[in-house]
C-alpha cells in the first residue's frame, strides 16, 4: 500500500468515508471524456453526484490527471474531464503507461473496478457494461471489463451490455466466471436503450435492500469477485429498436472500415443513435444514470450495514 500511495489522491470526503465507513459509490468518466459532449456530459455528472450525496453517500468520480490516480474529483476537475479532448481512455493495460507518462486518462469500467478496490470501495455505477463482441466466439474479443468483475469483489449497477456486444455470449461468459447476474425488477437482462434483450438472468430481485444482502452474503461465505446488478430503463424511455438496429449496424460497419476498437466506435454509435432518434437517446443515457446512481445508493448502504 506504501507504493501505492506515490501515485494516488483521494479527495477529503472519500477519505473521511472510508475512515468512518459511509458508503462511497466509485464513478467512471469515459462517458465524460469520450462519449456525451459537452456541456451535457457535464451537467449529468454533476447531477449524479448530488443524487448520490443526498442519498447519504459520498461519489468518487474516478480517472488520472497529470498521472496521478485520483479518487474522487472535484467539480473543476469533472468539468475538465468534460471539456478535454485526447483523454485517453483507459482499461488494464493502460493505467500503468497513463501514470508512468503523468498524463490524462479517463475510467471504464475495468479501470475504474481496479481504483475501487485499491481504496476498498464496495459498488460502481455506470450506464452499460462492456462485454463479448459480436462474433466473439471466432476473435475472442472481450471487453475487459467482464474479467475485472469476475476478479474482484465489486457490486456493479448498470443497464446491461451495450448494444454493439453480444448479450447471450456476455452472459455465458459472466456464468463461466461465477458472477451472478441480479435483475432489479425485471426478469430480462437490459441492454442499451433496451429494456429486454431477449435473454433470461439469473434472478430477479425487487427490492434494493435484499440486493444488499445477496452481495454481503457472497462476500461473507467467501465467493471472491463480483455481483452485477442490471436496472432497466424506464419504458418511457425506450429507445426504438429499428432506429438502434440501424446505427448498431453502420457503426459495425464503419469501425471494421477504420479497425477500430470497441472504444473507440462507442462514442460513433452514440452518435449514430442520437442522430437517428431525434435527440432521444441523449435523455435515455442521462436518465439512465441517475437511476443507476439511485439505485446504487440504496444497495450501497445496505453493504455498509454491520447488521441487518
Amino acid at each position: 500500500m506504501n507504493q501505492l500511495l506515490q501515485y494516488l489522491d483521494i479527495s477529503d470526503d472519500v477519505l473521511e468515508a472510508i475512515d468512518k465507513d459511509i458508503p462511497v459509490i466509485g464513478l467512471e468518466t469515459a462517458i465524460l471524456s469520450n462519449g456525451l459532449s459537452y456541456p451535457d456530459n457535464y451537467h449529468m455528472a454533476m447531477e449524479v453526484v448530488r443524487i448520490i450525496q443526498e442519498a447519504g453517500c459520498v461519489p468518487a468520480t474516478l480517472a488520472v490527471l497529470n498521472g496521478r490516480i485520483k479518487v474522487g474529483l472535484s467539480e473543476d476537475q469533472i468539468k475538465f474531464m468534460c471539456q478535454s479532448s485526447g483523454i485517453i481512455q483507459m482499461t488494464r493495460k493502460d493505467l500503468p503507461f497513463v501514470v508512468a507518462k503523468q498524463i490524462h486518462g479517463s475510467t471504464t469500467v475495468a479501470t475504474s473496478i481496479i481504483i475501487s478496490r485499491m481504496v476498498g470501495i464496495k459498488l460502481l455505477v455506470t450506464a452499460g457494461i462492456g462485454g463479448v463482441h459480436r462474433g466473439g466466439q471466432d476473435t475472442f474479443d472481450v471487453s475487459r471489463d467482464l474479467q475485472e468483475l469476475a476478479n474482484n469483489d465489486i457490486a456493479l449497477v448498470c443497464s446491461g451490455p451495450k448494444s454493439i456486444l453480444d448479450v447471450g455470449l456476455t452472459l455465458e461468459y459472466l456464468e463461466t466466471f461465477g458472477v451472478p447476474v441480479l435483475g432489479y425488477q425485471t426478469d430480462r437482462m437490459p441492454a442499451f436503450g433496451q429494456r429486454d434483450s431477449g435473454f433470461y438472468l439469473d434472478y430477479r430481485i425487487d427490492e434494493a435492500k435484499e440486493i444488499g444482502k445477496v452481495v454481503k452474503t457472497k462476500w461473507d461465505i467467501g465467493l471472491e469477485g463480483g455481483v452485477l446488478i442490471c436496472n432497466p430503463i424506464g419504458p418511457h424511455l425506450e429507445l426504438d429498436t429499428e432506429s438502434l438496429e440501424q446505427a448498431l449496424q453502420e457503426t459495425i460497419e464503419e469501425s471494421k472500415r477504420k479497425h477500430l476498437e470497441i472504444k473507440q466506435a462507442t462514442p460513433l454509435l452514440l452518435d449514430r443513435v442520437l442522430e437517428l432518434t431525434e435527440g432521444k437517446s441523449l435523455l435515455t443515457i442521462i436518465e439512465m444514470l441517475k437511476s443507476n446512481a439511485r439505485l446504487g445508493a440504496q444497495i450501497a448502504k445496505e453493504l455498509y450495514r454491520i447488521d441487518y
